[in-house]
């Protein structure tokens, strides 16, 4: 016979031995009302029906003259002038004309309707003299360049002649949650129709590849191959377009969001270019400390640190110091996310501006014009100079008499500088004054990101600095 505390021992022990069970076994806990996490039961039908939409793309590239390893291989590893193979090769060796050499690559993409068009990277088919499409079922075309977009990494190709193609459909990015499930379809290594499954990482995430990084973090496993792929939600839709892997990290894959990608695309298709927007600024992140000293509430909006003569914002009455809260309703918090709602806002558009000045709000229209990458250059990064970690701003006399600082003075004025910084490290300061740049006069911010990219491979920059109560002082920033 068991007894009543026996028979609570032994209770305990089964629930004890349960839980256990449940750990091991990947059983949720049934604590409160916590609900079960539980992964999809099978991606199979999702993989079959998008399998036909995904293609293999495979590029050649004519090197004229050999390629640098060719050379190296068949020239004289050691640097003399005797090659080891003339005594096998002889005279022949060397002579007559070089032979051309043929680089080749592997990429994905998808196709995007019945006619023929696809999407993949600009990486994929940049430079190449050959594009060839391999379909799911093994049949291989001949492809043309459409367009691309080398500041996303977007391109678009055709093949003719295919039928009864099966487009993927795109869906919305925006919808995507941190946490849900994806799918990567593509040829990691040649290796065609390769299926991999994960969940989004991250959103909005920045790796430095170009202007208008936006990219969607996956764990889903994507390889040299993939690029240009799709990513797919648990619908079947393309959410991301595969293009970019941390060479040291597992699991780390990134993906260009589909909706940043449709005006990309139908630019392409329409007109083989992309054109964007352009407000004519340079602008900067808000700090709270710029936020303070402005008397803003809350760090939201983007300061104006340069207004380009002649240009859209300068037609339309924006002014240096102006901090933009909206674009055509569209609330902006930083930099990056201004830049990118211009530039895909189309050229001539009536733009609506609302924006703070001296503590008001205002609301100015901006007619677009186009911008032209080559000639002109936007400050869009929340640091004018990443490695240094130094923020500044042009010296007008209001900034100036903000600061204590009597006068007309000429310089930047340093608004932050960064934790953990070339620039900390040597006692840069915000309210520090830049004269001068290695003995050359800074006049203002536009100098001083000129000067910093001249100087960028110096071991040793001196920053000739007036700092308030203590006069003029020389920092001396080394680079590690």
């Amino acid at each position: 016979m068991i007894n009543s505390k026996q028979a609570v021992q032994s209770f305990l022990i089964l629930s004890l031995l349960f839980g256990a069970a449940t750990f091991l076994w990947g059983g949720a806990p049934m604590v409160g009302t916590a609900h079960a996490f539980s992964a999809p039961e099978s991606f199979s039908e999702l993989a079959e029906a998008a399998r036909p939409g995904v293609v293999n793309i495979r590029t050649v590239k004519i090197i004229k003259g050999g390629s640098p390893v060719f050379r190296h291989f068949f020239g004289n590893p050691h640097g003399g002038n005797r090659n080891p193979f003339d005594e096998f090769f002889g005279p022949f060796q060397g002579e007559g004309p070089q032979r051309d050499f043929k680089q080749r690559s592997l990429g994905s993409g998808f196709l995007i309707d019945g006619d023929g068009f696809i999407v993949t990277n600009n990486h994929v088919i940049e430079d190449a003299d050959q594009i060839k499409v391999i379909l799911a079922d093994d049949k291989e075309f001949d492809a043309e360049l459409v367009g691309r977009d080398p500041k996303t990494d977007l391109a678009l190709i055709r093949i003719v002649g295919a039928k009864n193609l099966q487009p993927l459909e795109l869906g919305n990015s925006e919808n995507l949650k941190v946490g849900t499930w994806v799918v990567a379809i593509g040829s990691p290594f040649g290796l065609e129709q390769t299926v991999t499954a994960g969940i989004v990482s991250a959103k909005g995430r920045i790796i430095g590849s170009g202007p208008y990084d936006d990219f969607i973090q996956t764990d889903a496993s994507i390889n040299p191959g993939n690029s240009g792929g799709p990513l797919l939600n648990m619908d079947g839709e393309v959410v991301g377009i595969n293009t970019a892997i941390i060479a040291s990290g597992q699991g780390i894959g990134f993906a260009i969001p589909i909706n940043m990608a449709k005006g990309i695309i139908d630019q392409l298709k329409d007109k083989g270019e992309v054109t964007r927007g352009w407000l004519g600024v340079g602008i900067q992140d808000l700090t709270p400390e710029l936020a303070d000293y402005y008397g803003l509430k809350a760090q939201k909006g983007v300061l104006v640190t340069q207004v380009f003569e002649g240009d859209p914002a300068d037609k339309a009455g924006i002014k240096v110091n102006d901090i933009i809260l909206s674009v055509d309703g569209r609330k902006v918090t930083t930099g990056r996310e201004l830049s990118a709602m211009i530039a895909n806002t189309p050229v001539g558009s009536q733009t609506t501006v609302d924006l703070i000045r001296d503590g008001k709000t205002k609301s100015l229209t901006v007619t677009l014009a186009k911008r032209d990458d080559d000639e002109k250059t936007l400050a869009t990064q929340s640091r004018d100079n990443d490695e240094l970690g130094i923020e500044v701003t042009d010296l007008d006399s209001d900034i100036a008499r903000r600061f204590g600082i009597e006068g007309k003075e000429n310089g930047v004025l340093v608004t932050d500088v960064k934790d953990d910084s070339l620039a900390r490290e040597a006692d840069v300061r915000p309210g520090d004054i830049i004269k001068e740049i290695n003995r050359t006069v800074v006049k203002d911010r536009n100098d001083f990101i000129q000067l910093m990219k001249k100087n960028e491979k110096s071991e040793t920059i001196q920053l000739l600095v007036k700092r308030v109560n203590s006069g003029y002082l020389v920092v001396k920033i080394e680079r590690k």
